[in-house]
């Protein structure tokens, strides 16, 4: 059975038992508790609460995940992966225990046709009614089920003991002996029935959940008798595209095994998050592809790659995961950029920092230790960028450690430490509208695709955090107060576009709305009461503003005529990225590897503004979601769609799906003029650009600009660039004379001379020295001059006077930053005795000064300060 079969297989044989299918949840869930869906389980969160749809009870999925807790074993052991996929079926007060345990058995041994001679079972040691389910009704002999404690077959791991408190529950877990792996644990049955209150107190729940899991890989690799997941048929072409494209054979044994299986894993967790469009960077989910895919870039590297490669793979991961997700083929050109980039960048330093990493490993080791010290390996996440979790492995493979310790101290010192993700438990974490959800499961009934006013009741009033009964205006400034209505105009920020603000008024009160949020399906009036007192269940009057409304509407049905004007002058790889809307402005992210341009940009502009002059309609409608996807209706990827969703379409050339507030016409969004085009990330550039008002606006503020320039240079303004031009190159011309006589009247400063001349401190060279007759760009160069000469150990301090001013720079060779000095902090020093002040990078910085006459002081503090850096 292929893994594409089994997925199929098992999804239909849960809907015959009644479960509804659920389509996957988007890796990047909206859940502040986690950074990446790391569970089949976390999309049903308001179910497992009680809080969702009473007549929803029971789900299947198959959930992509990302985990990056065992990343070390990745392509080391049988069966660990960083994105996987999670099979799961799920109960919500529905069915328990006897039916998770019979289905699993009738799918594993019916379906699946396994030998039920291959499978063992687990349970907690407490657990009798599993117990006996699996003994007495499934007919499994005694001498394959194992009572295990609560760290192996409770959930969360040691709960009844360590907790945390909340939901928790004992496990059933299903193991396999088979030709291929030798044992693998292929599914987890958890059964929460209990609310933790403190150790060892667990309280029956009064509706008991089921939530299991089967690894998609892990099963498909028992199936297919191979002995892991990398070499089923879904992770076996990728592995196969890592080794051609290295130019090595793949020998699962052999001294490279490791590496190309870590690799392959990498590739295709970075296509499904890049896809998700979610970048490599610092912060957040960036954080974790960006380690992921220096750690595959450092592999490839130690196998003697030194060109970019990794960026080939998502067309082989598109190809092989192209049945269950089509949608990543339009995506790779993308993705391939945006990984392209990032090797690109780190290919740049790497070199460096692997031979700085190589010196540390033999250093310590030849000093008799076997840890690295938390400041060297935080000298190398920040200078070459390796990663201390990269780092830690690498050593690893010579023996040795690292001082995490001093590396988190260090981090903390430069504001650099992260905070740390919330455990498994936070999952299920309250908040004040929990309750309003028990109540009133549909949410806000939201009225604004057709007004501005209507008649709602209050539900839920939230202040300081809390939920109340009643708000009241405050003389002394009314703190901010959330209002939920159970039917609102109001729309509530989502899909980039801004909340609305309005008012709302009752017979006793008046509340300004200044911002509208959305949480799941309830909509969050934020403002003040700024009259009387307003209650639960009172009946008001909601007001959109409707001037700021018509400018949001104008900005969001340009962003979909731009969107359709990107793939006209681009192609259809410029995928929308993220949007913010705005009244009559817009910021809209898109797919392109390199900036636009100046003439296609103007094609842009025009195309969308030959949109508006054509008045063609905008219409809108709901479907299910798999309908609109078959009329070609473009998605936001990364972003989880209902069922039946939105569909937008203006005239005929444009479809998509959309949550908006949109115009009736196109024509009605006036002029539509681009004001700025830049880059925001590896592969993703950005427009900004204004509609209506606020476009002509800012064409009358250029013209009064242009006029303004015109009468300052006395030219008609048709004749301000050629009068620009005539006037740069006068000024260049003067400074080219200037400089030639600067250069006649003052002594030339040799390099060679002030090396010779420089004082020495240990192993470095110190250079202090007034330099007469030379600009601050001089100054620099001379700096550059120096740096080039010494190669290692040199300081640079220099000065020169001009017009009764100081001007000051300072550099320093790389290995001295690496030891912790910095040109701007040495200049902060000094700059201060000449009456002045500046700054800047660790390698070069400049700083200005008043008091010419304080040189010779500010010379000596420059040799002062310096040896203090280096004695520290």
């Amino acid at each position: 059975m292929t893994t594409d079969e089994l997925r199929d297989a098992y999804l239909d044989f849960f809907v015959s038992k009644g479960c509804v299918r659920r389509p996957s949840d988007v890796l990047v869930p909206n859940d502040s508790t986690v950074l990446f869906t790391p569970a089949g389980m976390n999309q049903f969160k308001r179910e497992f609460m009680g809080l969702g749809d009473p007549a929803f009870t029971r789900a299947t999925t198959c959930q992509k995940c990302l985990r990056t807790g065992d990343i070390d074993n990745v392509g080391k052991t049988a069966f660990h992966e960083t994105f996987f996929e999670m099979m799961g079926n799920f109960s919500f007060g529905d069915y328990f225990k006897r039916e998770a345990i019979h289905w699993a058995w009738e799918f594993l041994i019916q379906v699946l046709k396994l030998d039920p001679e291959r499978l063992t079972i687990t349970v907690y040691l407490d657990d009798d009614e599993a117990y006996d389910i699996w003994r007495k009704e499934v007919k499994v002999p005694a001498n394959r089920i194992s009572r295990l404690g609560e760290d192996d077959n409770f959930w969360p791991a040691g709960a009844p003991t360590h907790g945390p408190n909340g939901v928790c529950g004992p496990c059933s877990e299903i193991f396999y002996h088979g030709n291929g792996p030798k044992e693998v644990e292929i599914w987890n049955l958890v059964f929460t029935q209990f609310n933790r209150i403190g150790p060892g107190e667990l309280e029956p729940l009064p509706k008991k959940n089921i939530d299991t899991g089967m690894g998609l890989e892990r099963a498909a690799a028992c199936l297919q008798g191979v002995p892991t997941v990398f070499a089923t048929d879904i992770f076996k072409p990728i592995v196969a595209a890592v080794a051609q494209q290295l130019g090595v054979d793949y020998v699962a044994d052999g001294p490279n095994g490791t590496r190309i299986r870590r690799m392959a894993d990498h590739a295709r967790a970075l296509t499904f998050c890049i896809h998700e469009n979610v970048k490599p960077s610092n912060e957040k989910q960036g954080s974790v592809l960006r380690r992921l895919l220096r750690r595959a870039v450092i592999d490839a590297y130690q196998m003697g790659q030194r060109e970019p490669f990794l960026h080939e793979l998502p067309t082989v991961v598109a190809e092989v995961m192209g049945r269950p997700y089509p949608e990543l083929k339009e995506s790779v050109p993308r993705i391939r950029n945006v990984i392209r980039e990032e090797e690109d960048q780190f290919l740049r330093t790497l070199d460096n920092g692997l031979k700085r990493l190589d010196d540390l490993f033999r250093k310590t080791k030849a000093a008799g230790s076997d840890t690295i010290g938390g400041k060297e390996v935080f000298d190398l996440h920040q200078t070459y960028g390796i990663w201390v979790d990269i780092t830690e492995s690498l050593a690893t493979e010579h023996n040795l450690r690292i001082d995490r310790a001093g590396f988190d101290k260090s981090m903390e010192a430069h504001g650099e430490i992260s905070r740390p993700m919330k455990g498994a438990a936070a999952v299920f974490a309250t908040g004040p509208l929990d309750t309003l959800k028990s109540s009133y499961h549909h949410g806000s009934e939201f009225l604004g695709y057709t007004t501005t006013e209507a008649d709602g009741k209050v539900i839920g009033i939230v202040e300081q955090g809390k939920l109340a009964e009643s708000a009241s205006a405050s003389s002394d400034g009314a703190p901010l107060v959330v209002l939920v209505l159970d039917r609102t105009p109001f729309y509530g920020e989502s899909g980039g576009q801004v909340g609305d603000v309005g008012e709302i008024k009752g017979e006793h009160f008046r509340f300004r709305v200044t911002d509208t949020k959305k949480d799941n399906d309830f909509t969050l009036h934020i403002g003040q009461v700024i009259e009387g007192t307003v209650t639960l269940e009172e009946t008001v009057q909601a007001r959109v503003d409707p001037e700021r409304r018509e400018a949001i509407r104008r900005a969001h049905s340009a962003t979909h005529v731009l969107h359709h004007a990107l793939h006209i002058h681009l192609g259809k790889h410029a995928q929308q990225a993220g949007s913010k809307v705005e009244p009559d402005r817009l910021r809209f992210d898109f797919a392109n590897p390199e900036a636009v341009g100046r003439e296609r940009l103007r094609a842009i502009e025009e195309t969308v503004n030959e949109r508006i002059l054509r008045a063609e309609p905008i219409t809108w409608t709901t479907m299910p979601i798999s309908e609109a996807k078959s009329l070609g209706a473009m998605a936001l990827f990364g972003e989880k769609y209902p069922e039946v969703v939105r569909v937008v379409q203006m005239g005929e050339f444009s479809r998509e799906l959309c949550g908006g507030t949109h115009l009736d016409n196109v024509a009605q969004a006036g002029l539509f003029k681009l004001i700025g085009e830049e880059s925001v990330a590896a592969g993703t550039r950005r427009i900004t650009a204004l509609t209506g008002k606020a476009a002509l606006e800012y064409v009358r503020q250029e013209e009064d600009l242009l006029a303004d320039v015109a009468s300052t240079l006395k030219v008609p303004a048709n004749l301000v660039g050629e009068r620009v031009s005539a006037l740069l190159e006068e000024i260049k011309t003067l400074k080219k004379q200037a400089s030639q006589r600067r250069t006649e009247t003052a002594p030339r400063v040799s390099a060679d001379d002030l090396l010779a001349a420089a004082s020495v401190l240990g192993d470095v060279k110190v250079i202090a020295q007034l330099v007469d007759g030379s600009s601050p760009d001089e100054l620099r160069q001379l700096i550059d001059v120096l740096r080039r000469k010494a190669e290692t150990g040199l300081a640079v301090l220099l000065l020169t006077v001009a017009d009764g001013k100081v001007s000051l720079a300072a550099g320093l060779t790389p290995d001295l930053i690496t030891r912790g000095l910095h040109a701007g902090l040495w200049l902060k020093d000094v700059a201060p005795v000449v009456g002045g002040g500046g700054g800047g990078r660790p390698d070069l910085a400049q700083a200005g000064g008043k008091n010419p006459e304080q040189v010779p002081a500010a010379l000596e503090k420059a040799l002062e300060s310096i040896k203090a850096k280096l004695g520290s």
